[in-house]
């Protein structure tokens, strides 16, 4: 167990068809070929962990030019961050106390767009930034090639960045402080596990799971948001079995509800 505390920044939220979330959430039907689908508003968010050992942050969320030509358009109107403008990087950091200087390290779960457009801070310093090897190279065949996933964007990672690549599927940098590779969303999607003093244990899923739905009833997430779906159950799983293993808290990407309670963070 570790002294540690954990700060979750509100980042804004994107607007999207829930379809993309839950797979099969809205199906036409005879008597209702057409039916609505659930257009929702989803948080983005970041983590600050103040660790014996380092200032981490996890994720570094939107892009604060998403709306001015950052994102493409096709992406800017099927996940619509429309208060981007309102949840910068810096200032966000600053209403939790922080400060880009306070960073001394930080942790991508992965890099597409939601979760990699705050790199663009660190280009040129020699702050560390974990992210996996299959990850790094799964974002950059996917923003040089028309193959892979779209959901990458090239000008969000391609920085003079000191890169600290993740190899293995399980490794530890900071005491009681576990990335977890969880492939399936994208081949290289890492999540975390940390020991806390005062809170027991948090695993940190990323966007292995969405929303609750993903992980209570084992719905996957949409099919243009899985590179693998058969990774993904085998993840679903690893998931499961470190909340018995460890009586977790399982923590979702993307859950409004959840967001909601877990606000507050755990300090």
């Amino acid at each position: 167990m570790v002294d540690a505390t954990i700060d979750v920044i509100d980042r804004g939220g994107l607007e999207c068809d829930l379809n993309y979330l839950v797979e099969g959430n809205t199906l036409g039907s005879h008597d209702e070929p057409n039916p609505a689908t659930d257009y929702v508003e989803i948080p983005v968010w970041n983590l600050v962990v103040d660790h014996p050992e380092a200032t981490i942050l996890w994720d570094t969320g939107n892009h604060e030019d998403a709306l001015d030509g950052h994102w493409p358009e096709g992406l800017k109107q099927a996940f619509y961050p429309h208060d981007v403008h309102e949840h910068t990087l810096e200032g966000d950091l600053d209403d939790a106390g922080y400060s880009l200087d306070d960073i001394d390290a930080v942790f991508q779960t992965h890099l597409h767009l939601d979760h990699a457009g705050g790199l663009h801070h660190f280009d040129g310093t020699d702050v560390p930034v974990y992210v996996h090897e299959e990850e790094l190279k799964f974002a950059y065949y996917s923003a040089k090639t028309d193959e892979g996933s779209g959901a990458y964007i090239l000008g969000d990672f391609d920085h003079d960045l000191n890169w600290q690549v993740l190899h293995q599927d399980r490794e530890t940098h900071f005491e009681d402080m576990e990335f977890i590779r969880l492939p399936g969303h994208t081949p290289g999607l890492t999540g975390t596990m940390i020991h806390l003093d005062d809170h027991g244990t948090v695993v940190f899923a990323g966007d292995e799971i969405y929303q609750s739905d993903n992980y209570e009833e084992e719905v996957p997430l949409g099919a243009q948001l899985l590179w693998s779906g058969r990774h993904w159950f085998d993840s679903l799983q690893t998931l499961k079995d470190l909340e018995r293993r460890h009586d977790a808290e399982v923590v979702y990407g993307h859950d409004p509800e959840q967001f909601a309670e877990i606000e507050s963070g755990w300090s």
